[in-house]
């Protein structure tokens, strides 16, 4: 029997390699794609993750049948780039012709053809039928610095102090508020930020980020490759106290700025970090051993989460799922199930868990984004999951929902709220006696709820059952009633 996948929980390679290219102002790309695969990826998904209504510098081949059935799509493009030439609209700007799965199906290599059009035009074959976005974004990155970059490169010298941030693109989960956060640990480490490659990039400097002593990649799915073309020390992006401590240590070591950046470590110590002290001092520090939690996101996202709500906080991390998977994560056909039958008190992930967890019925599960894709906009700068400032927005983040969820064991006065509604007060039910039959099936629909929901559902489930029991005229609660109220919605 074949297998059927679900949900994807990534794009393509062509997708990648467009969320990249865009992102520098001057280039404009040609997608060599029907209309379909220009409009999700340059104006459909974009506007609700980055909130941008449309890319600016991408127009596509529109290729048809025509083209897919016999001549090609060199045609198409031809057109396509004397069109954007004679309209002025590739003035100053490098153009890029990037390969979809379309023209790739119908092997359309098109890289003697753009040699053909003005100098520095460039063919990205973006093997968009066999690589995801992580593959895409990595290749496109070291392509770029090879075709426009590291020619130049070789007059360009290291200057003591300057760090590249490599990574943010289009399409990146919370890049605007981690990319602020990294900025800001690297200046306190002593560093100054020479280029953000892409986002904060132009194609005509590209050959300057060989100017940087340091190299920070914000994710740890891509990026690899350029940083290692470079040929000088890079860091990964950090998430949690100790590795943001550790971030910061290391940087001064290889700045040579080891005692500014001993400072802002304790600076950071007496000003950012207070509130992770106080939370976890507080009251609200009892609940952390007892609240379950479950991530699926790119590796790193994952990767962090489970060390600082996992090992520095200890929560308990029932799964943890890569995106892409890695050996041994769970499918999302697995996943789905797990998060039917026993979900976890708190989901960081995609629209893809919300759903699972919407369809199973999980209302006292709390779900936090933390992965594409969406809908989902995280343009502001001031939720990072990364850094310092990362910490305190995430555990304000679990500790305001569990607070939530403390308000749903608030009793609620149904004489009052009925009152001018031309309905009769239910009665409130006192207590009355449990059969042990109705008492274990509360018992095993209470354990498969995550433990902090538990308390409200049981009081708000046992409620449910004394009425019934009532308005039969029962004196205890039967397993028949019992399973009554269970199988009510919600229950």
């Amino acid at each position: 029997m074949a297998r059927v996948i679900r949900d994807l929980p990534e794009t393509s390679s062509y997708w990648a390699a467009v969320w990249t290219a865009c992102a520098l102002p001057d280039v404009h790309v040609i997608c060599d794609a029907p209309i379909g695969c220009f409009n999700l990826v340059a104006t459909a998904v974009p506007d609700y993750t980055d909130a941008i209504p449309h890319l600016q510098n991408i127009t596509p081949s529109v290729i048809t049948e025509q083209e897919v059935g016999g001549s090609g799509t060199g045609p198409a493009v031809q057109r396509t780039y004397e069109g954007l030439r004679d309209e002025g609209l590739l003035d100053g700007k490098r153009l890029i012709v990037i390969s979809t799965a379309e023209s790739e199906m119908i092997g359309s290599d098109l890289t003697d053809l753009v040699k053909t059009f003005a100098p520095g035009s460039g063919f990205f074959h973006s093997e968009s039928l066999s690589d995801d976005e992580w593959i895409g974004r990595d290749r496109i990155l070291l392509w770029l610095w090879e075709q426009y970059g590291a020619a130049a490169a070789q007059a360009v010298a290291v200057e003591p102090g300057l760090v590249n941030i490599i990574g943010p693109t289009y399409g990146c989960f919370n890049s605007a508020a981690d990319l602020h956060e990294v900025r800001r640990l690297i200046e306190g480490a002593g560093g100054r930020v020479n280029l953000v490659f892409p986002f904060e990039s132009r194609l005509e400097n590209i050959a300057q980020l060989g100017r940087a002593q340091v190299n920070v990649l914000l994710y740890r799915e891509f990026g690899e490759s350029l940083a290692e073309a470079l040929g000088q020390p890079w860091l990964h992006a950090p998430m949690g106290m100790r590795a943001s401590n550790a971030f910061v240590q290391r940087l001064g070591e290889l700045l040579d700025t080891g005692p500014q950046a001993a400072a802002f470590m304790r600076q950071e110590k007496e000003t950012t970090l207070q509130a992770v002290w106080d939370l976890w001092k507080g009251p609200q520090g009892d609940w952390f051993g007892t609240t379950s939690v479950g991530v699926v996101a790119t590796g790193t996202y994952v990767t962090g989460l489970q060390a600082f709500l996992g090992e520095e906080l200890g929560m308990p991390i029932v799964f943890a799922v890569n995106r892409p998977p890695r050996p041994g994560d769970l499918d999302t056909e697995a996943l789905r199930h797990l998060l039917h039958t026993r979900p976890p008190a708190f989901v960081f992930g995609s629209i893809n868990e919300k759903i699972y967890l919407s369809e199973g019925g999980a209302r006292q599960t709390s779900f936090i984004p933390a992965a594409f894709p969406g809908p989902v906009v995280r343009r502001a700068v001031g939720t990072p999951f990364m850094g310092y400032r990362g910490t305190v927005y995430l555990l304000q983040e679990i500790v305001n929902r569990l607070y939530e969820a403390l308000y749903n064991f608030l009793p609620l006065d149904s004489a009052y709220a009925n009152q001018g509604k031309g309905t009769a007060p239910s009665p409130v039910p006192g207590n009355l006696p449990w059969q042990p039959q109705a008492r274990a099936a509360l018992d095993a629909a209470l354990e498969k709820m995550p433990f902090l929901a538990r308390i409200s559902a049981s009081r708000e489930l046992q409620m449910r059952a004394e009425a019934f029991a009532r308005q039969q005229g029962a004196a205890e609660v039967s397993l028949e009633v019992a399973q009554a109220a269970l199988d009510q919605p919600g229950g």
